[in-house]
């Protein structure tokens, strides 16, 4: 009857339940840059409102850094713009007058040309004389064309429109730069993302803090969930979304508990031998989340877990 009973023996859970502790979800404030603390204006065990003021980091080297960086956007701006402006007005009205000049010059070289051209018809002139006036013509108006090419140049933008993009380009760039500089000179003040209980700092002022090192803990009161271990035989019961109830020294009533993650992977299994003998060995991590988000456990508080419907 003794042998008959055994492996009833194995599936029964404790009569004291699963044994537990209470984990803490903390969050982790730190600053994207390093630099030395220089203020810290919280202390260990407080509460913390979402928003409040933690801690300040000095703010002399960011602000350098901002500075160069909108010097820089200011320099692409106006390299950007100095392409779009045209020549001066002076410079311009010259340009005008070698216009009226090239005209000038092509009129008096056509009429030549049609002059000579009645002579060599009444053979005064010869035609290589001819020939010359017709070369003079091409000359100035080639000439013509130039200036007035000078001249529309001129009045357009001195660089080309590549080259104001391109530089365009750049300016964004910069201004992108000058961005994020501000948002990291912003970032020295830091604040607490939520509302809970700051567990505790881990740099003073004056000390050198990395960038992404923690310098505070928050401990949000929905942040503490129930940390049990089951053995294999119980683990087919006790799935996500069952309810359990939490006992713990000093706990006027038991807490409520509703499971959320059974780890797919055995823990805590010495020794490891599958055989039908040791399978009561196996036990298996389950979180549960406290219902109501009580702040009265502690975190590493033991407990101790049953099934409410037990």
């Amino acid at each position: 009857m003794l042998a008959a009973l055994s492996p009833l023996a194995c599936t029964a859970p404790p009569d004291d339940g699963y044994h537990g502790y209470i984990e803490g979800e903390y969050t982790y404030v730190s600053a994207p840059f390093a630099g030395y603390l220089a203020e810290l204006k919280v202390a260990r065990g407080q509460p913390v409102t979402a928003g409040q003021l933690l801690f300040v980091l000095d703010a002399e080297p960011q602000a350098h850094t901002l500075a160069e960086a909108e010097a820089v956007a200011q320099a692409a701006r106006a390299e950007a713009d100095n392409l779009l402006d045209t020549r001066r007005a002076e410079e311009i009205a010259g340009l005008r007058a070698e216009v009226n000049a090239a005209d000038a010059a092509v009129e008096l070289a056509r009429s030549r040309l049609q002059r000579e051209r009645d002579l060599v018809q009444r053979e005064f002139v010869s035609q290589a004389r001819l020939d010359e006036l017709q070369s003079q013509l091409e000359q100035a108006t080639a000439q013509r064309a130039q200036a007035r090419a000078q001249l529309a140049l001129a009045r357009d933008p001195l660089g080309r429109h590549d080259e104001y993009r391109a530089a365009d380009a750049g300016y964004r760039a910069a201004q992108a730069r000058v961005a994020q500089q501000r948002w990291l000179f912003a970032r020295r003040e830091a604040t607490a993302p939520l509302a809970g209980e700051l567990v505790d700092t881990y740099f003073r002022p004056g000390e050198w803090v990395p960038a992404g090192q923690p310098v505070a803990s928050i401990l949000p009161p929905a942040g503490r969930r129930v940390r049990f271990f089951v053995p294999e035989t119980e683990l087919a019961r006790l799935q996500p979304g069952v309810r359990v109830s939490v006992r713990c020294d000093g706990c006027q009533a038991p807490l409520t508990a509703i499971i959320d993650y059974v780890s797919p992977t055995a823990e805590y299994t010495p020794p490891v031998i599958y055989s039908r003998g040791s399978r009561e060995r196996l036990v298996f991590r389950v979180e549960a989340v406290p219902q109501g988000g009580d702040g009265r456990l502690p975190p590493g508080l033991p407990v101790d877990v049953m099934r409410s419907d037990r």
